[in-house]
């Protein structure tokens, strides 16, 4: 009897200290045999134990079984969520489990900058390495149907900003979050415009915004500058802007615009066609979105670049030539 007792005690201690040393083992960090973070990747449908081994094979300096054997005693293998994980010095069992069941997957920045085109978001997204590339090859239709936007033109339709997607997300889902950010923009801008503006819909705002930042070297003149265009818009006068003959241009643009540039009637040719262009003709930010559609009350229909990124406003011919004279041909 007294043995039973003793034999008792024995295993009562041993469980004991197990129990306090895989507790110790869950608050330790795990060895990572490669530099931190350890990128890991989980595919969908991977049971717990295929978790662990490729856990294992990836670089978690603990065997396979041990780590399954933890998923399963923790209750939540079940909860284990795929995708694409970093993980970093010092990260715990606990830690690891934790971030595989709620889904903490590694993320990635990618920015899209104000003014840019449709073809500089690609070659930023082309130039992301740990996005996946799923939009190689496709025309510009093609992305927008991708991404749930048939039948719409692409440019000006992605809210320039920063941009937090998973690793290996596809790029698409870049696009598809700065579109969706670009709508409820817009929306907000629109329900702001000023009474009497001379655009009728939201897309002629961003239109004009898109025009806006292209043209705008100094954040305060970007009301002006929409002041002088809606200005034009009101009396029918052509908008008469650079930035969209560039853009009809397009690769045949050479970085010198020519003076038969000017005179080539396009869809974008705003020297030849009255009103708006047909689409933007870049992403404009939130401050030229606004400047649309709250321009400036000014009586200006002429402006003109003074050489230091501002721009000197006229609100006659005569004295918009003055200040052509003055500031570039410097007379």
């Amino acid at each position: 009897m007294r043995a039973l007792r003793n034999l008792l005690i024995f295993v009562l201690l041993a469980a004991g200290l197990g129990w306090a040393a895989f507790q110790w083992w869950l608050l330790r960090p795990l060895p990572l045999q490669t530099p931190a973070p350890l990128s890991v990747d989980i595919a969908a449908g991977s049971s717990s134990r295929a978790v662990a081994e490729r856990l294992a094979d990836a670089g978690v300096g603990v065997p396979a079984p041990v780590l399954y054997a933890w998923f399963r005693l923790s209750g939540q293998s079940r909860a284990l969520k795929a995708g694409s994980y970093d993980l970093e010095a010092g990260i715990t069992p606990e830690r690891l489990l934790q971030k595989l069941v709620r889904g903490e997957q590694a993320l990635r920045s990618v920015t899209l900058v104000e003014g840019w085109t449709f073809r500089d978001v690609l070659a930023a997204l082309r130039g992301a390495p740990d996005l996946t590339p799923d939009l190689d090859g496709l025309s510009p239709a093609q992305i927008m149907e991708r991404i749930g936007r048939p039948g719409v033109h692409p440019e000006g339709r992605f809210f320039p900003d920063t941009y937090r997607v998973a690793r290996r997300a596809p790029a698409s889902a870049v696009l598809r979050q700065a579109a969706q950010v670009m709508d409820a923009r817009l929306a907000q801008a629109w329900s702001q415009r000023a009474p009497g503006s001379p655009l009728k819909t939201p897309e002629e705002a961003l239109i004009l915004a898109s025009i806006v930042e292209k043209e705008t070297g100094a954040a305060a003149d970007r009301a002006h500058v929409a002041g002088v265009f809606s200005n034009r818009l009101r009396i029918g006068m052509r908008l008469q802007t650079d930035p969209t003959v560039i853009y009809g241009l397009g690769e045949r643009f050479d970085g010198n615009l020519r003076k038969i540039d000017l005179q080539t009637d396009t869809p974008y040719n705003s020297y030849t066609r009255a009103g708006l262009p047909p689409t933007p003709i870049a992403m404009p930010g939130w401050a030229a979105l606004l400047a649309a559609v709250q321009p400036a009350d000014t009586r200006a229909l002429y402006f003109v670049a003074r050489g230091d990124g501002s721009s000197h406003f006229s609100s006659t011919l005569d004295e918009h030539n003055a200040a052509v004279r003055r500031y570039i041909l410097n007379r």
